[in-house]
């Protein structure tokens, strides 16, 4: 059965993916595809856990008004 994607943002998204990872296009959605399904299922291994967290850590904004308590000096280390 054969499966068309109308949408060129998502046909552009699969290509970068095939590129980046050396697969087919259809080897990349198989191996996207396996690996939401495994996320949903909550059967990730345990560094795609971390990897999952930290993905969605990073989308949190950098908030204008926190507090940090300590002084940095040049190297980034405290004071």
């Amino acid at each position: 059965m054969s499966l068309q994607i109308a949408n060129p943002a998502v046909v552009g998204k699969i290509e970068r993916l095939a590129r980046a990872t050396g697969l087919t296009k259809t080897a990349a959605v198989e191996r996207a595809v396996d690996r939401l399904l495994r996320e949903t299922e909550g059967r990730l291994e345990p560094a795609e856990r971390l990897i999952a967290l930290l993905t969605q850590l990073d989308r949190i904004p950098d908030r204008a008004d926190g507090y940090n308590p300590l002084e940095w000096d040049d190297l980034g280390l405290p004071k």
